[in-house]
This record gives structure tokens, sequence and C-alpha cells, in this order.
């Protein structure tokens, strides 16, 4: 798949691209892509949530009623969970929800959510920034001339570049990343991915089958 390789005014410099198939032209694994999300947000979890149950309240253990007769359920201490401040049954207590993914099925899915991104023609290629100011006007102008503004773009770089990461920090709706930080959910989440040309080489060299 080429692609032509545009400068920050949008135009076409008149030079192309050529994506590596095996990384943004294989057929796509669903499964794989469900997998490496659900690991991704699980991750994200920081599962500190704790509830008390009745042994860890203080209060009488006392029978509250007799155990016949009052035509109701036989009624506990004054910490059963039915009755109002009582403990919590079956509650949540702190866990850890990280679980481990092969590395290869992480691969396919990245490889995966990338192909999706060509199947729907939302890659775009634009020159190195290496000289890009850090203004966020002049950020928002690149995302028009290149007419993702409106799509969640993902610039995605070779290697960090203060500038582009400052001009873009205040912008809520698009997001700067290294090919080192690439995931696939990140990659799904956004409508435009804007690769610059050192960018894709990388891409090639850490998804690479």
């Amino acid at each position: 798949m080429e692609l032509s390789i545009l400068n920050i005014k949008g135009e076409d410099t008149g030079r192309k691209v050529s994506l590596n198939d095996t990384i943004f032209g294989i057929e796509p694994n669903d499964h794989a892509i469900y997998l490496d999300v659900k690991q991704y947000l699980a991750n994200q979890r920081q599962g500190t949530h704790s509830s008390k149950g009745r042994s860890q309240l203080s209060g009488s253990t006392r029978k509250l009623g007799k155990q016949k007769g009052s035509g109701g359920a036989r009624p506990g201490d004054i910490k059963s969970g039915v009755r109002v401040g009582g403990g919590r049954m079956f509650g949540p207590h702190p866990r850890d929800y990280h679980f481990k993914l092969n590395k290869k099925v992480k691969q396919l899915a990245r490889r995966s959510a990338l192909s999706y991104k060509a199947i729907n023609n939302q890659i775009f290629i634009v020159e190195n920034l290496t000289d890009f100011a850090a203004k966020t006007k002049d950020f928002v102008a690149l995302t028009k001339n290149l007419q993702v503004a409106d799509k969640k773009p993902l610039i995605i770089l070779a290697s960090a570049n203060k500038n582009v990461y400052l001009s873009a920090r205040n912008l809520t709706t698009a997001k700067v990343v290294t090919v080192s930080e690439l995931s696939t959910y990140i990659v799904l989440d956004s409508r435009a991915l804007v690769l610059t040309e050192d960018a894709v080489t990388g891409v090639e060299q850490i998804f690479k089958a």
C-alpha cells in the first residue's frame, strides 16, 4: 500500500511511502484485538475498592428477635447484611486486575488495529516535524490542513518531540505518542492516524511479524 507524503500545509510533496503489508495489510483478528484492549483497560484499574463484611463491623452480637412466631425471617444480630447499617454481603475487596497476554497475541492485535485503519483510509503520512513550534495554533492548523481536525487524530512520532507534545497538550481531541507507546486501544480510539516519515520506519521495526 502506497501513500503520499504531505507537508505541514497538507500539500502533496510528490514523494510516496510504501506501507508494509505484514503490518498494515493483514486480515484483522477481532479476538486478538478484544484480548489486548481488555488487558489494557484492566491494567488501568487501581483495584482499591473495599467494603466491610459483618465480621469487620463493631456492634452487639445479641439476637434482636425471637426465632419463631414473628411472621418474618429469622432475625440475626445488628451486623447482619440484611439490616440497615449491617455488613456488605459479597462486597468488593482490593484485588489486582492485571493479567498476562502473550507477546505474539499483542503484536497480532496491534497489527490488526493498524490494518483496520488502512482498510478505512484513516492513515496519513506527514513529513518529519523536527522544526515544529510549540504553539497550539500551529498544531490546530496542521490538523486542519490534513483534514483530520474533527477525527480525534493520533499523531505518531518516531521519537519524543517536546514542541509537538506541548503544542497538543491543551487539546482534548488530539493525542501525540511515540512509536514505542502505541497500543491497540489508542489506535482504535482515534479515527485518523498521522504518522511522520520516520515513524513509519519505526512502526515496521517494532511490529514486524
